[in-house]
């Protein structure tokens, strides 16, 4: 409970402010003091705006699903998720033991048509949240469907984010009333619930920061700038202005970054000018990464749960003063819930109990960072970017349609939708929308073919022009038959400096094969492809 000094009556933002003048003598003035500190703060428009936030997060976390599931995790899908049940359901026992391993409505049907029609529900739902309708019917709704999907989403769904996600919208569960869906309901927000949008704030930023300095010496000696916006996952077309800045600039932003990460989220405990303070500081820090990199929609996120540092006596100077009058009026005639205050209470309860593990991870020398602990990601602990890459490699796709190979053969490029490729491209804005093909294969570029064992199956498809892989991807360069054969070559690339005479965004230079040439009669490509059960039956007649 906020009572700080400052915390005037001007600064009330449902009371009128008091005009008399201080009281004369030391009781009087006393009393008088105690008076200016006024009520606590309230925060329906805190509930507003972290609730349309989080609607528009879920709006693109259900759209990449909605635009991908099917050649991702479909039935015919690089990764099939029935496969991936039926594996989990005999190493655990039986489909029962695998449910509670890994929650997922999709252990019941994960049928293409199911997984595509909850995906689009998610879809609708999440515009309902966004226009400013929410209670806890739907927001528990939309958890569920999102956890059901995260946990058998395998490499596609096994980012940092997702957790984050599923905990960020299980606290705004009891945000709401349970049936009242309008955006100012008569039921007040539970105070204890805006603590916890804290403290996971806190262990977002916190966690980020310790992993950054456990983890890489250039965090330390504030040089990692120098390759992350070249090295970062998905550069947008500003990460190239950014990379060719002065190394000041670089030293500034990596020192800004742990003033953000490692000292702004305490003051978010403080009294009401510290914790705006540190609201600030944390939600420009996320903002400012948003403009340099497409990041999915990690950092609108990140953002929701620090919405928490702002209360009413702040976002009504910002706010349309419409919105602030209903806010007015809602709180006029509010009604507290018995029944919500005992949830709320055990929420607590539950968070602190289950934030043991994540707390002993911050403080261990061995920092995990997006790590779960329990099977329904309650309690969370995150951390990104703990090593940067000083150098760029990418992987490019290649088939051609001749019979044979020889050092005349005519390759053409497959270009994927936002990570680089040709040179001559400009980088693309896509967040908070995330392609995750793209993100997998900046992963594997960092690796070795046999440990994301997709990318063969990705090569069948190709070979075989299919559909749904095909629309993972910018182009196809054999629109009117499939290629005869297919490799993957690995390259290292470099920003090339703005203003460069051949016009380019990127320079590359050749490493080798990351896949030798491949086609779809290849012994070594059948052999691979049974063995993960993912050759098609007419193939293998």
């Amino acid at each position: 409970m906020d009572t700080s000094p400052e915390d005037s009556t001007e600064d009330r933002p449902f009371s009128a402010a008091g005009k008399d003048a201080p009281p004369k003598g030391l009781r009087a003035r006393f009393v008088h003091l105690l008076a200016r500190r006024g009520p606590p703060p309230t925060y329906w428009l805190t509930r507003f705006v972290i609730l349309r936030l989080l609607g528009f997060v879920y709006l693109f976390a259900f759209l990449s699903l909605a635009t991908q599931v099917i050649p991702l995790i479909g039935s015919n899908g690089l990764l099939p998720a029935g496969s991936f049940l039926q594996r989990a359901g005999a190493y655990f026992g039986s489909r029962y033991d695998g449910f509670q391993q890994f929650p997922s409505l999709f252990w019941f049907d994960a049928s293409d048509g199911l997984l595509l029609t909850l995906a689009w529900a998610g879809v609708g739902l999440s515009l309902l949240l966004v226009l400013g309708f929410a209670n806890a019917i739907l927001l528990i709704v939309l958890w569920a469907l999102y956890m059901s999907y995260v946990h058998i989403g395998q490499d596609w769904y096994g980012y940092g984010w997702e957790i984050q996600l599923l905990e960020t919208g299980f606290l705004a569960v009891f945000l709401c009333p349970l049936f009242d869906p309008r955006p100012f309901p008569r039921r007040p927000p539970p105070v204890p619930v805006i603590w916890l949008f804290r403290w996971l704030a806190f262990r977002i930023m916190l966690g980020a920061g310790l992993i950054k300095i456990r983890g890489d010496e250039c965090w330390r000696d504030l040089t990692c700038l120098y390759y992350h916006y070249e090295t970062q996952p998905i550069p947008n077309p500003l990460s190239r202005y950014l990379h060719f800045m002065p190394r000041w600039f670089h030293r500034g932003g990596a020192f800004w970054n742990h003033v953000c990460e490692l000292l702004a989220p305490w003051l978010a405990f403080g009294p009401k000018r510290f914790r705006h303070v540190a609201g600030f500081l944390m939600v420009t820090f996320q903002i400012i990464l948003i403009l340099s990199g497409n990041l999915s929609f990690l950092n609108y996120l990140t953002i929701v749960p620090m919405l928490a540092c702002f209360d009413d006596s702040l976002l009504r100077r910002v706010l349309p003063g419409a919105l602030v009058l209903r806010a007015e009026r809602a709180a006029a005639r509010a009604e507290s819930s018995p029944v919500q205050s005992i949830l709320v209470s055990l929420l607590v309860v539950t968070v602190a109990i289950l934030s043991y593990d994540p707390v002993r991870n911050l403080m261990s020398s061995r920092q995990a960072m997006n790590t779960s602990f329990n099977r329904l990601n309650l309690v969370n602990t995150y951390g990104a970017f703990g090593s940067v890459g000083k150098e760029r490699h990418e992987i490019v796709f290649e088939g051609t349609d001749e019979d044979a190979i020889t050092g005349s053969t005519v390759w053409k490029e497959y270009e994927f939708k936002a990570k680089p490729g040709d040179p001559a491209r400009r980088p693309a804005i896509v967040a908070p929308y995330q392609p995750r093909i793209d993100w997998q294969i900046w992963f594997a570029a960092m690796s070795v073919p046999e440990r994301y064992p997709w990318t063969a199956h990705l090569i069948w498809k190709l070979l075989h022009n299919d559909a749904g892989a095909l629309s993972l991807l910018a182009n196809n360069p054999f629109p009117d038959h499939p290629p005869r054969f297919i490799r993957a070559r690995y390259y290292r690339y470099e920003f090339a400096p703005p203003g460069n005479p051949e016009g380019l965004y990127w320079r590359r230079t050749l490493l080798g094969n990351w896949i030798p040439p491949l086609s779809a009669d290849d012994p070594r490509l059948l052999r691979f492809l049974t063995a993960h059960g993912w050759l098609p039956a007419a193939a293998q007649q």
